[in-house]
């Protein structure tokens, strides 16, 4: 099993989304975010006890964005070429094999991985557990 380079504490500064204004009086508009425009709007003039907005200072550490919880980085890998360039990054990124890639082409990535020891975030994909 490879273990990431080094394991960092990931913070975040929020987890719950925003949500749009009035999604929660009317069933038609629907709760993800859109930024408010009306010129009366309470919530876009940010008067104190309405819905908070996205803004740049809610995001994440620079070293710490885009890290799963297990401590590597994604990488979405098409070919054995794609994964044969992460040798050297195998304690930082972690092999993701594409959607689009078949079964039998799949399994050939996943051995190649094991050999190279790259970690691949989803190996049970399309893979069924019993063959005959």
């Amino acid at each position: 099993m490879v273990r990431p380079a080094r394991k960092v504490n990931i913070v975040k500064k929020r987890t719950k989304p925003f949500v749009r204004v009035q999604s929660d009086r009317f069933k038609r508009v629907p709760t993800s975010w859109r930024r408010p425009v009306g010129i009366d709007s309470r919530t876009r003039r940010r008067f104190k006890g309405t819905r908070p907005h996205p803004k740049i200072g809610y995001g994440s550490n620079k070293n710490t964005r885009f890290l799963l919880p297990d401590g590597f980085r994604k990488f979405t890998v098409q070919n054995r070429k794609d994964l044969e360039s992460l040798v050297m990054l195998n304690r930082t990124y972690a092999a993701e094999i594409a959607h689009n890639i078949g079964a039998k082409k799949r399994v050939e990535l996943i051995e190649r991985a094991k050999q190279l020891s790259i970690k691949v975030v989803n190996p049970d994909a399309r893979i069924r557990s019993i063959e005959n």
